[in-house]
């Protein structure tokens, strides 16, 4: 589909469908929020004209008060405010939903990255047989995570879900109905929500979005791929979860929570199976095999409601072989695709549904090693050296129980002790690996290791992959020594033949990032995945690279599919693992048409790489020196902008940063550590990212790189910039996600900020370094506007945008009352969070 039509699409599906049916929305009957539709209007015109001519939000405000209210006292007002952010949240959320009941039809089964287009290219360039040997050995995994970046209720997940449908029907009295329900459904959670809600939340989208997506998608791989001598593999496509699993910095992870999580999966994937069997049996309902299948449905029913009983996925395919064998015999195969259709899901979902990592962080392990040794090993702890609590971990025969310890060291022991028993319900994929977050010596895969028998197990009784994850600047410095040291290690290389010699890896673009700023912590993943893949060959180790990403450019999101497709032959490509969270579950996983659409765009990625020849995948070494010359000066600047003074001052009373931990968003702390003083090093990457992405600044995207940019330019070097983007498809992603952040800044917004006493010579640093950096990479890209070449996404931003400006010029209004200690400060604080909400959805990956 050309630009023109997707964009005339778009004016027709999304523009036009917003407007009517916001008209309608406007017409509701809210409690409390009449008139709201009627002074939106005013509010955004004085919002954008005001910050134009270098208004401040409090000026805005209260123009918008004098000309278009006649309220007088400070709680009229912000009884008003409270309203039109609830109004604004619930436009969001209808936008949300026309946006993505268009998806379809914005997005072609023969666009770029479609298994279509990759099968009639392969086709086209006689490389079908080689595309199927890739499939062979390469698989995607889409990792769910619970990063408090998903504002939503379940509640009003679920009428998104409706209204979706509705709005793809065209259906006005049912839209109706949903809008009047949206108007009275609590956008707020009244508590926290605890790790299991997370999990919950998630398993939602597990049964009613991906069961059906990835069946799908599979019987799509086989009808386009499958051949009589190739079938395309059921792991394929898999399933990663970490709510209820992931204990990196959150208490209130225990053992028994992963527990009863692990249990959730279980028994959800068994009511997908019981549904759908259901649905199966009113068409086999031949003699042999409707008995065969009602059996099945019973023991699905017990394994569901009785305590005592369960079924393991081979005792549930050994049934559908039955019936397939007798379907084939006495019934000339009839509906015999629809029997292969929910076998292929059985072998893909098991009995676990998606896998649930275990992750806890390094610095903790080694508290409760410590621990441990000084109460176990006779030894004084104190003296000891590195090398000499791993000899005694590696070869004490002591055995802890749980219950000889207290607080994180007990539950810990618990949990590892647990894990047999979960492995035996959901099957060994269900839970298969341990993740150390803040990784950067042998020593934090070791105490994991050692953990395992310290817990009892026997060294080949522990199926578990052990995955370091470096994330900061010295943990992938540290990675490639780490890596050989371990597979020199005999007893680490015994386990690792074990597990069929592959390694997984893991890589925090999030932290890293805020650690190193965008281009150098992107140039240092890529060189460190190089350095990976070479000692991982050297010692004949399979490695898996598993990419903590999120949703924005600066932590790792943007073009995924094109940031994949362009990593060239020196990087492992074994399999795709990468994060999703929050607003990118419902907003790139949300639906069937969008889910499947991004999970095609994910395995093309992969095989495309491997497969068809492009020079521009593979740097040259004059482009290595150039990136990394890049790199370090845009290190150099953003090195000088985190050691400013100002930095985290600023971050403290000038964004919400501090409110974030306030919201019940989420089970987990914003940053880790204990204590009030916030230290720039303890600082989450989601409120990080997210406190610039609500400032309308997104720092973290691009700071440093206009800097290195017109340091090349001035020494008259520019050519060489604009030859390495015109030649490397990975320098040309970075450029281009860069750009990405850029257009969703609005610096405007912030203006007043340069004639603050305190801060206004940091703010100019700040948007000198945007101004530069949007002025070269036009220049650069040769481009007129920042995402030029993507129109359905910029005009998706704009609209977007427009909705929530009045809510940004609400929440900065409210913050600058805070920081001047006028009026009402519980009042204004609680502004500032629920304009949070509204502001983090509308971008959808801000954080």
């Amino acid at each position: 589909m050309r630009y023109e039509e997707k964009t005339e699409k778009f004016r027709q599906l999304v523009q036009n469908k917003f407007q009517i049916y916001n008209s309608l929305f406007m017409s509701l009957p809210y409690d409390k929020m009449s008139n709201i539709g009627m002074l939106l209007p005013f509010l955004y015109e004085e919002s954008k004209t005001g910050y134009e001519k270098g208004q401040n939000p409090e000026e805005i405000m209260e123009a918008f008060f004098q000309k278009h209210t006649e309220l007088r006292t400070e709680e009229q007002k912000t009884e008003l405010l409270f309203k039109i952010i609830q109004y604004i949240e619930r436009q969001v959320v209808l936008f949300d939903s026309i946006e993505d009941a268009a998806f379809a039809e914005l997005h072609s089964e023969s666009d770029a990255g479609t298994l279509l287009q990759l099968h009639e290219r392969a086709s086209q360039e006689h490389l079908l047989d080689k595309t199927r040997e890739k499939m062979k050995d390469f698989a995607i995994k889409v990792v769910f995570t619970a990063h408090p970046t998903q504002f939503y209720p379940n509640a009003v997940q679920r009428i998104l879900h409706d209204l979706r449908s509705a709005i793809m029907k065209d259906s006005v009295s049912e839209i109706d109905m949903l809008l009047q329900q949206l108007g009275k459904t609590p956008f707020v959670n009244k508590e926290k929500p605890t790790p299991l809600d997370e999990a919950m939340s998630i398993i939602f989208y597990l049964r009613y979005v991906y069961y059906d997506t990835i069946g799908e998608l599979y019987k799509k791989l086989k009808t386009s791929f499958e051949n009589k001598s190739f079938t395309p593999n059921q792991d394929m496509i898999q399933l990663g979860f970490w709510p209820g699993g992931d204990r990196d910095g959150n208490p209130f992870v225990t053992a028994d929570i992963t527990k009863k999580v692990a249990a959730e999966l279980h028994f959800s994937i068994l009511k997908s199976y019981y549904e759908h069997l259901k649905n199966l049996r009113r068409r086999l309902s031949f003699r042999g095999v409707s008995e065969i299948l009602e059996a099945l449905s019973h023991q699905l029913y017990d394994s569901i409601f009785k305590e005592d009983y369960t079924i393991t996925s081979d005792q549930i395919l050994e049934h559908l072989s039955k019936a397939e064998n007798i379907i084939t015999r006495d019934h000339n195969g009839l509906f015999l695709n629809l029997l292969e259709d929910f076998k292929d899901r059985v072998k893909i979902f098991g009995t676990h549904f998606a896998t649930l990592d275990v992750r806890q962080d390094s610095r903790v392990h080694q508290e409760i090693i410590d621990e441990i040794i000084s109460q176990k090993s006779g030894l004084s702890n104190e003296n000891l050296s590195t090398e000499e609590k791993l000899k005694w971990l590696l070869e004490t025969d002591v055995i802890l129980k749980p219950e000889e310890f207290d607080g994180i060291t007990k539950d810990t022991l618990e949990n590892i002790h647990n894990i047999k028993e979960i492995q035996k319900r959901n099957g060994e994929r269900g839970m298969s690996r341990y993740i150390i977050s803040n990784s950067d010596h042998i020593k934090d895969v070791l105490n994991v290791f050692a953990l395992f028998r310290l817990c009892g197990y026997k060294e080949e009784e522990i199926r578990m992959d052990i995955v370091p994850l470096f994330e900061t600047m010295e943990g992938l410095n540290a990675g490639e020594n780490v890596m050989r040291r371990l597979y020199e290690l005999p007893v680490y290389r015994k386990h690792l033949d074990r597990r069929g010699k592959e390694q997984t890896i893991m890589l925090g673009f999030s932290d890293g990032t805020k650690d190193g700023g965008y281009l150098k912590a992107n140039w240092e993943i890529y060189e460190t995945k190089e350095q990976l893949t070479k000692v991982s060959e050297d010692y004949d180790v399979k490695v898996v690279f598993f990419d903590g990403r999120g949703g924005p450019p600066a932590r790792g999101g943007g073009k995924t599919h094109d940031f994949y497709a362009s990593q060239g032959k020196t990087i492992a490509n074994n399999k795709i693992e990468i994060t999703i969270q929050g607003q990118t579950i419902t907003s790139v996983f949300g639906n069937k048409d969008q889910a499947k659409y991004n999970f095609e765009q994910l395995l093309t990625a992969g095989i495309e790489n491997d497969v068809f020849k492009n020079s521009k995948k593979d740097l040259s070494e004059k482009e290595r020196k150039l990136i990394e010359e890049l790199a370090d000066i845009s290190f150099i600047k953003y090195s000088d902008l985190k050691a400013h003074p100002m930095f985290v001052p600023y971050l403290q009373e000038m964004s919400t940063l501090e409110y974030y931990g306030k919201t019940n968003i989420g089970s987990r702390p914003t940053k880790r550590g204990a204590g009030n003083k916030i230290r720039f090093e303890d600082l989450r990457a989601i409120p990080f990212v997210g406190s610039w992405s609500q400032l309308k600044q997104n720092v973290p995207g691009f700071f440093g790189f206009g800097f290195a940019l017109n340091s090349l330019k001035k020494d008259g070097r520019f050519e060489e910039v604009a030859a390495l983007y015109k030649g490397s498809d990975f320098f040309k992603t970075l450029v281009l996600n860069s750009m990405m952040s850029m257009n969703k800044s609005y610096f405007p917004l912030t203006y007043y900020m340069k004639k603050n006493e305190k801060f206004g010579e940091f703010w100019t640093i700040l948007f000198e370094e945007f101004e530069l950096s949007k002025a070269l990479m036009l220049e650069l890209t040769g481009f007129k506007m920042l995402m030029e070449e993507e129109p359905l996404s910029r005009k998706s931003v704009k609209i977007r945008e427009k909705i929530v400006l009045p809510l940004l010029s609400i929440q900065q209004y409210a913050l600058m009352k805070i920081q001047k200690e006028e009026g009402n400060r519980d009042a204004y604080e609680k502004l500032v969070m629920r304009s949070l909400f509204g502001n983090i959805n509308a971008s959808r990956n801000s954080a």
